[in-house]
């Protein structure tokens, strides 16, 4: 019995101290969980505290306000720096009784964490009209312009810049109209831009570095001159007098080739087309044209960014080989320039933002007006967009279209573009139609100045077809060369019809032996190989 109770007794004892280790746990995570919470608590303060001293207000027109929402369990909105957004006017014109306005968007993402499903709400005048977007979607509805994020471009990463998005309004009152300055600055009135509020989602990084920056890419940077190409041994052309001039002062001549339109013939913009050119036809040019009217143009339905890529694939295919090439806002269809001036602003803004820093990039802003179409509305237009390329790229050569599908260089030359320079005139012709009228145009505006660029050509008639006339041909080869002019053939592309100058029954796309090319083909290969 004494052995049973002792048992007994130990067990109590046992007992006793379990209890009192169970109070003592307790009591210590009970500690530990008040503390986690008060420090817990005490960060996000001094994380409310310290976003709400960075107010630095980026633009001096405009009031900015920007939330994110944690993404979690709990919804937490913070204050995110004011240089999230920024919404800058860089255009501003007046069309059919409305005030249109240009503004490019950067969204700077300045936290540690990544901004997902972005959201940018603008207050605007309550007329306001949606003219184009580009890298977003947009709506206008009760004063306010909502535009969000692409599938491509909706999430920024911490230190990361989105400065590719853009959008036009319009207003009726001119109050909504930013005014343009006559030294080519962009002022805003603050209407616009005022009480900008920006919404996204956050998800954290891994880790936070300090070495960390932020940083805007404006422009491309071009390949290095490769050994032996044009561009390596010629560098960046600018003007003398009527003449093309090389780096070194000296006289150049750039021969090469047309695209056909790039929503229908874009096979055959790729680098190694380009290359056979340069090394089998001895070209040095490569002239995009980029139809604006037509089905499937750049302003009639086409897909934009498709026909934009097009584009961007061409020049860096060119760049890389060590080729000029020529950027063409193809009018045609449209007659006048002026039917789609916005757009073309938009877009040779948009390009020469991207290749201001390379040297061998021509802008051609309208290939052929017609239609009644007259030089004053041309210069009109050209004076409009040369402004805008310049502020970006202030000595590539431009080329402007003239009248009567670019054939009234004489009338252009008595009453030229001044106030820039490296500004050509394009000259078109098709042998079989045009002949020593056309010829003496030329002549007539060498002969008073003005500097001319055959940017398209063939030796067939005016419709691109029909029987090919090699006497013509060879006359206007005699005026081109004896006044060293630059050319660019017309097509690149197997369409059954005389100015391909690939064979329809040709499918390659690259690598083409003399058997391929068309009649047309072999004879302008021989005129750019000097044969």
């Amino acid at each position: 019995m004494k052995n049973n109770q002792n048992q007994t007794g130990n067990s109590k004892v046992s007992k006793i101290l379990i209890a009192i280790i169970a109070v003592l746990v307790i009591a210590v995570v009970g500690l530990v969980i008040a503390l986690v919470s008060s420090k817990g608590k005490e960060e996000n303060d001094n994380t409310t505290r310290e976003h709400a001293t960075k107010t630095d207000v980026t633009s001096e027109t405009a009031t900015k306000t920007a939330t994110a929402t944690d993404s979690g369990t709990t919804e937490q909105q913070t204050e995110i720096t004011m240089d999230f957004v920024s919404v800058v006017a860089v255009n501003a014109w007046e069309s059919d009784g409305r005030y249109f306005s240009q503004f490019d968007v950067k969204v700077t993402n300045s936290s540690n964490d990544v901004f997902t499903n972005w959201k940018l709400d603008i207050k605007v005048p309550t007329d306001t009209l949606l003219s184009d977007i580009w890298n977003g979607t947009g709506v206008v509805k009760d004063g306010i312009l909502s535009i969000e994020a692409q599938d491509y471009n909706k999430e920024i990463q911490s230190g990361a810049v989105l400065s590719d998005l853009g959008f036009i309004i319009s207003t009726k009152d001119k109050d909504g109209l930013l005014i343009v300055g006559q030294d080519n600055a962009f002022y805003s009135n603050g209407t616009l831009v005022d009480g900008l509020v920006v919404v996204a989602e956050t998800t954290p990084t891994e880790e936070a570095t300090q070495e960390q920056t932020t940083e805007e890419v404006v422009s491309n940077t071009p390949p290095k001159k490769e050994e032996g190409t044009p561009f390596a041994n010629h560098g960046k052309l600018s003007l003398d007098g009527t003449d093309i001039v090389d780096e070194n002062g000296e006289k150049y001549q750039l021969k090469g080739l047309s695209t056909h339109g790039l929503a229908w013939f874009p096979q055959y913009v790729n680098k190694e087309a380009f290359q056979t050119f340069r090394d089998d036809w001895g070209a040095n040019l490569i002239r995009l044209a980029m139809y604006t009217d037509e089905n499937g143009g750049y302003c009639s339905g086409g897909n934009r960014e498709q026909l934009k890529q097009t584009v961007c694939d061409g020049v860096e295919a060119a760049t890389e080989l060590g080729m000029y090439v020529i950027i063409d806002w193809h009018v045609l269809h449209d007659l006048s320039p002026k039917v789609y001036e916005a757009d073309a602003k938009i877009f040779f803004d948009e390009m020469s933002k991207k290749y201001k820093d390379y040297d061998n990039v021509i802008y051609e802003i309208c290939n052929e007006p017609n239609g009644g179409t007259t030089w004053s509305d041309v210069k009109e237009y050209a004076e409009d967009i040369i402004p805008i390329i310049r502020a970006n790229d202030n000595d590539a050569i431009i080329i402007v279209g003239t009248p009567t599908w670019s054939q009234d260089v004489d009338i252009a030359a008595q009453d030229p573009i001044t106030g820039y320079e490296n500004i050509m005139y394009a000259v078109h012709f098709y042998a079989a139609t045009h002949t020593d009228n056309i010829r003496n145009k030329v002549t007539t505006a060498l002969n008073s100045g003005l500097p001319i660029f055959v940017s398209e050509f063939s030796i067939c008639d005016a419709s691109g077809n029909g029987a090919i006339d090699y006497g013509q041909a060879e006359k206007w080869f005699d005026l081109i060369n004896s006044n060293n002019l630059s050319y660019a053939a017309w097509n690149i592309s197997n369409k059954n019809e005389t100015s391909s100058i690939i064979k329809a029954s040709c499918t390659k796309t690259s690598g083409w032996t003399v058997d391929d090319l068309s009649d047309t083909g072999v004879w302008i290969r021989k005129q750019i190989l000097g044969n």
